[in-house]
C-alpha cells in the first residue's frame, strides 16, 4: 500500500514561508520508518532532523510545497494549506493519507469530505497531533521543518521567526521604527505587527 503524510512548519510564524510537507511510503512499514528517525520534528533537535533525512529518503519520497509571505497577506491561510496538500496528494498518489489536522476537530469531518471529493483518494485518517502518532507523518514534519529552516536561515539573524521569539520581534521592531517598507520575507498582515507598529509610534 502506498501510503503518504502531510504535516506543515511554520503556520504561526511572523517570517518566511508557510511549509507543507508530504511523505509516500510505498510497502514500507511504519515502523521501520518510526526506526529510521520519524517522530514529530519540533521534538527532535535540528541536528537529529538533518541526521534522519537521508535515512527517510532511502525509505521513501519527500515533496515540499511553500506558501510565501506575500500569498499569506494576500490570502486565505487555512486555504492556502488546504490547497497545498491537495496538490501533494494529487502529485504523489496515495492508497491512504495521514494528515496532521489544520482544523479543529470539530471540522475533520467536513474537510474529509472535502479532501475525498477533490482528490478521488477515499482513504484518510486526520488526527490532531498525527505528528507524533503516525511515523509516515512525522516524516512529513521533518522535511517541511528543515525546508522551513533552511529559509529562515538564508535571512540571516533574525531569530525562530515566530512572534514570542525576541530575537524576531527586536528585529521587527527595528524595522517598523525606519518607517521603510518591510520587507518581502515578512508576514505584513501578521497581528503581531500590529502590535509592535502602535508600540513603535508610542514608543511602547
Amino acid at each position: 500500500m502506498r501510503i503518504l503524510g502531510l504535516d506543515e512548519a511554520g503556520r504561526g510564524c511572523v517570517l518566511g514561508p508557510l511549509v507543507m510537507g508530504g511523505f509516500l511510503a510505498d510497502g514500507v512499514d511504519q515502523e521501520v520508518l518510526r526506526a529510521a528517525g520519524a517522530a514529530d520534528s519540533k521534538a527532535l533537535s535540528a541536528r537529529r532532523r538533518e541526521a534522519a533525512l537521508p535515512r527517510l529518503q532511502a525509505l521513501g519520497v519527500l515533496a515540499t510545497r511553500r506558501v510565501e509571505p506575500a500569498e499569506i497577506d494576500e490570502g486565505n491561510l487555512n486555504e492556502l494549506e488546504i490547497r497545498a496538500f491537495i496538490s501533494l496528494v494529487m502529485e504523489l498518489r496515495p492508497d491512504r493519507v495521514y494528515l496532521d489536522a489544520p482544523v479543529h476537530p470539530r471540522g475533520i469531518p467536513r474537510l474529509q469530505a472535502r479532501l475525498v471529493r477533490e482528490t478521488g483518494v477515499a482513504d484518510w485518517i486526520i488526527e490532531p497531533k498525527a505528528d507524533a502518532t503516525w511515523p509516515v507523518v512525522g516524516a512529513a514534519s521533518i522535511g517541511a521543518k528543515l525546508v522551513r529552516d533552511a529559509a529562515i536561515a538564508a535571512l540571516g539573524p533574525v531569530g525562530s521567526g515566530y512572534p514570542s521569539d525576541p530575537v524576531t520581534r527586536a528585529l521587527l521592531t527595528e524595522l517598523l521604527r525606519t518607517g521603510a517598507p518591510l520587507p518581502p520575507w515578512v508576514r505584513s498582515r501578521w497581528g503581531t505587527i500590529d502590535a509592535l507598529r502602535q508600540q513603535a509610534l508610542f514608543g511602547g
